[in-house]
């Protein structure tokens, strides 16, 4: 049996490979369509041949505006070389760049490949490196392209991020609303030290999840939240079909939404929020029973099973703690609307609690937990803004989203009702019309 050379076999395998994909590379370049942009963009994804493609483009572009080399009679000459730099990628290099002068009006000929070169191509990356936790001081020891790579101190990756993340919250803050069909609203904030962020998720026709907005506010103050319902509004926001708003209980936003949208709203308390709050006036051991109860008495499946068993605990309740007792009728018909509405369990359990947001602050948390300190708003602003526009790509569609015709239709109906109801005037006054009113569960 022959012996072979191994080393040399696999050595010369390489050096073939090598060949192959260079050659390859070059028909690429050979073949590029006349798109300026997908040109530049195939340049900037070819890191390894990058820098000569970069130099043989630069040198094309100075031979369609000077001519060939030592050519006369043109208005344009070549003129030398200065030192200059481009981004690969996220990443910026130094090269030498050619130089055209105008030589009738004697200025200088910018160049287009050279211009187009000088903003990263790519900066989304580098941008989520940041956001995901990797400081600006360690940036540097992450790259990978190359040894000759400059430009990436922490204070210019700040700047870029800046820049960027700030683009998120322009793209965040101002894009319509008009093109989604929302049905739900689940509404909350996140506290950055003494301030807090209001958030909006809305839930469309056929159960995405959309980052409606946010608003930076001190406290949940209802005429604050009231403002910023009506920017919602102005960028297209529909309601007259009626929507669904999930909040946690705060008087703030439920005063807000009730003096904006009227009858076109309905509020759904969290039931998680409200069972903490009452099982917070008992001793532990009691807790744990009263969490339960309470539990049960969400899941019965009509409205009026549910309030029978939440007024039984009510009762028991105002035998040793008058507080829990108290805690339990505060509010307590808001946290069954969604029994009024007839819903199916898994859009029921869907919609029943601040879950879904919860969830989405809790990945936000992720990133703008390991910001050691906030220095003002515009930061604040900017972070949770880059932060949910990352996130939104990766949120599921709610639980029972086929059902969610069924909540348009329940929505609808109750708004028609409600409609016709405070239509009747008595004198100068138009008459409140309750939930119950409306549908008739008692």
């Amino acid at each position: 049996m022959p012996k072979y050379n191994v080393s040399k076999k696999r050595g010369r395998a390489k050096i073939k490979i090598s060949n192959k994909r260079e050659a390859a590379m070059r028909r690429i370049m050979d073949s590029y369509s006349e798109d300026f942009d997908v040109k530049m963009s195939v340049i900037q994804e070819l890191i390894p041949l990058g820098l000569k493609a970069v130099a043989e483009e630069l040198t094309n572009e100075v031979t369609r505006l000077a001519g060939e080399k030592h050519s006369r009679g043109g208005n344009n000459a070549r003129w030398g070389r200065q030192n200059g730099s481009v981004y690969l990628r996220d990443q910026k290099f130094g090269i030498r760049v050619p130089r055209v002068r105008d030589v009738e009006a004697n200025q200088e000929v910018p160049l287009e490949a050279y211009r187009r070169l000088q903003k990263p191509f790519n900066d989304e990356e580098s941008m989520r490196r940041l956001l995901h936790g990797l400081s600006t001081h360690k940036y540097q020891e992450s790259s990978s392209l190359a040894a000759e790579a400059f430009g990436i101190s922490a204070s210019n990756l700040s700047k870029k991020f800046k820049k960027c993340s700030g683009d998120h919250l322009q793209q965040l803050q101002a894009r319509s609303l008009a093109q989604y069909d929302i049905a739900a609203i689940f509404m909350d904030a996140k506290r950055y030290a003494d301030d807090g962020i209001m958030v909006g998720l809305g839930v469309t026709m056929d159960g995405q999840k959309i980052v409606l907005g946010i608003e930076q506010i001190h406290s949940e103050n209802g005429r604050a939240i009231e403002q910023w319902l009506d920017r919602l509004i102005e960028r297209g926001l529909k309601f007259e079909e009626g929507i669904l708003f999930i909040i946690d209980g705060s008087k703030g936003i439920k005063k807000a939404i009730e003096h904006k949208f009227s009858s076109y709203a309905l509020i759904q308390r969290c039931r998680w929020h409200k069972r903490e709050n009452i099982v917070a006036y008992l001793d532990e051991t009691q807790q744990v029973v009263f969490r339960r109860r309470l539990q049960e008495a969400y899941a019965k499946t009509t409205y009026k099973e549910a309030k029978a068993a939440l007024m039984q605990l009510h009762q028991e309740l105002e035998k040793f703690n008058a507080s829990a007792a108290n805690s339990l009728l505060e509010g307590l018909e808001e946290t069954l609307t969604i029994h009024h509405l007839g819903l199916s369990p898994e859009l029921t359990r869907s919609l029943s609690t601040t879950n879904c947001i919860e969830g989405v602050m809790s990945q936000l948390g992720s990133y703008t937990d390991k910001v050691d300190r906030w220095h003002n708003s515009d930061q604040i602003l900017r972070w949770t803004g880059m932060g949910l526009m990352d996130i939104e790509p990766r949120l599921h569609r709610i639980h029972g989203h086929r059902y969610m015709k069924v909540l348009r239709y329940k929505i609808q109906e109750i708004v028609r009702q409600r409609l016709q109801k405070e239509s009747t005037v008595t004198g100068s006054k138009i008459e409140k019309v309750s939930l119950v009113d409306v549908t008739g569960d008692r």
